[in-house]
């Protein structure tokens, strides 16, 4: 419950007050909230918010408010993504990722399409990375591409440099995976509507659409495609969680 003196309101991303069990941002009112950021005007902008002529600071904590009005707390919002419609805790598979030998990680989100891992290692390689992952998290967790440095860039105060981060190289990372040559003709018809729907040539029967650089447009276009060529019944979930050649066909073959 709110201290004295104190008002708490729980908002979506669009601003709107959320009902009783949905989660949103907690904003928070009261004696005790400071004017704004000294000199740093582009920060007071965003992090406080008049609500009916009340000053309100935006917390960046997620909560959910029960039929008492108890506040229940969720994560952080800059620490929870939206991928493909699922909710996704970046500290969770952070956590994960560090029970390897690693010494530092990050996660982005790249795109709005797909999540990379940015890694510090000299003794670890995306195959053992990826499958401790899909050890330990659901598929949607998994990140798409692990990218691995031997040391993290950082700012002046010490924190992981996003902006130094290098982009994924799709290219390489596609080779790392050798077969392309479908084994079935489900494969077969499969291999060409990724061709189309990715617009790579060729495109290899193991590896996520996610790494041939597509995007959710693409999958909406290879869905389309599937459901004209091949079967009507497939939804865009199954295309997610296999999202390889190999692994649709193995979804789909009876």
């Amino acid at each position: 419950m709110p201290l004295p003196n104190y008002r708490c309101i729980v908002q979506d991303s669009f601003d709107q007050s959320r009902t009783i069990h949905s989660d949103g941002e907690l904003l928070v009112a009261g004696a005790g909230i400071f004017a704004g950021y000294l000199g740093r005007d582009d920060l007071s902008a965003k992090a406080f918010i008049y609500i009916n002529d009340d000053l309100f600071y935006r917390t960046g904590d997620l909560v959910t408010m029960d039929n008492n009005g108890l506040l229940h707390y969720q994560g952080r919002k800059d620490h929870q993504i939206k991928l493909h419609g699922q909710r996704i805790e970046l500290g969770e598979i952070e956590q994960c990722l560090l029970r390897t030998s690693i010494s530092a990680c990050v996660l982005i989100k790249w795109n709005d399409d797909y999540l990379v891992a940015y890694v510090q290692s000299s003794d670890i390689d995306e195959k053992q990375l990826r499958e401790h992952c899909q050890s330990h998290l659901p598929p949607h967790m998994t990140p798409s591409f692990f990218v691995i440095l031997d040391k993290l860039p950082l700012n002046a105060n010490g924190k992981i440099d996003r902006k130094l981060l290098p982009p994924p190289d799709f290219l390489a990372l596609v080779n790392n995976y050798s077969s392309n040559i479908p084994i079935t003709s489900v494969e077969q018809r499969l291999q060409k509507i990724f061709s189309e729907a990715f617009h790579v040539e060729s495109p290899s029967i193991e590896v996520p659409f996610g790494q041939l650089g597509g995007t959710s447009l693409n999958a909406i276009r290879a869905l389309t495609l599937i459901r004209q060529q091949m079967c009507n019944d497939i939804d865009i979930g199954l295309l997610f969680t296999n999202p390889s050649v190999r692994q649709l066909a193995q979804a789909i073959e009876p």
